[in-house]
């Protein structure tokens, strides 16, 4: 699989995150889906600095993926502009990528 790749995504909440990853992992959107403890983010929104404490989403998925996972994200995201930044997988195990393909819909 050739266009692996890990999607970040930061949430206001836990349960929140916990939602969205449920929800991609059903529609076989994600493989996998990780959530970090609370972190401070700080950030520009409508011109001043901004400090929140989010959660950080590490989703894993394919390229072709991408905008259907991008559209039901934002449909479940609080967020006006959330942060869905995806980057490609450098190198992966085989067996590590045999899985994902396993558990994400092929279209």
């Amino acid at each position: 699989m050739k266009d692996a790749i890990i999607v970040f995504v930061t949430t206001a909440s836990k349960k929140e995150a916990q939602n969205i990853a449920k929800i991609l992992l059903q529609e076989k959107l994600a493989a996998c889906a990780q959530i970090l403890p609370q972190m401070e983010s700080f950030y520009m929104w409508q011109g001043k600095i901004q400090r929140d404490k989010e959660f950080l989403m590490l989703i894993k998925s394919r390229k072709k993926l991408f905008l259907k996972l991008e559209k039901t994200i934002q449909k479940h995201h609080a967020y006006e502009t959330p942060q869905i930044v995806a980057l490609p997988f450098a190198k992966a195990s085989d067996s590590y990528l045999k899985w994902m393909t396993s558990c994400l819909a092929s279209k």
